[in-house]
């Protein structure tokens, strides 16, 4: 199983990247899958997931309404839309998935079965 995220980069204040994430060796429709980001000297944190069984997506409170997750499964691919940058947002972002993950361990890095490289998305003031 690979993911390859791509998409980030050098971002203004208030820009709209689009970070993307390929995935292969999976059942990418049957998966669910996630973002999570990891800022300098913190820890990694869940930003949004799409659950697999009914396609529900789950975001975090700093996030929600800002960023979209979506996924085309024709072409087994994990977008995430981001919104009004805030410097806050500086992190390296990974997507991550897993066919046997709980509800309840959505946003524990440690239940999530595969991980793409991560993709540095720096947001400058």
């Amino acid at each position: 199983v690979q993911l390859q995220a791509s998409g980030g980069g050098l971002v203004q204040a208030g820009g709209s990247p689009r970070l993307s994430c390929a995935v292969s060796g999976l059942t990418f429709g049957n998966s669910a899958i996630a973002w999570f980001r990891q800022a300098p000297g913190k820890e990694r944190e869940g930003v949004a997931c799409i659950v697999s069984d009914n396609d529900d997506t789950v975001y975090s409170d700093s996030v929600k309404g800002r960023f979209t997750i979506s996924r085309d499964n024709a072409k087994s691919t994990l977008y995430l839309q981001m919104n009004s940058l805030q410097p806050e947002d500086t992190a390296v972002y990974y997507c991550a998935a897993s066919r046997t993950i709980i509800h309840s361990n959505l946003g524990v890095p440690s239940a999530w079965d595969y991980w793409g490289q991560g993709t540095q998305v720096t947001v400058s003031s």
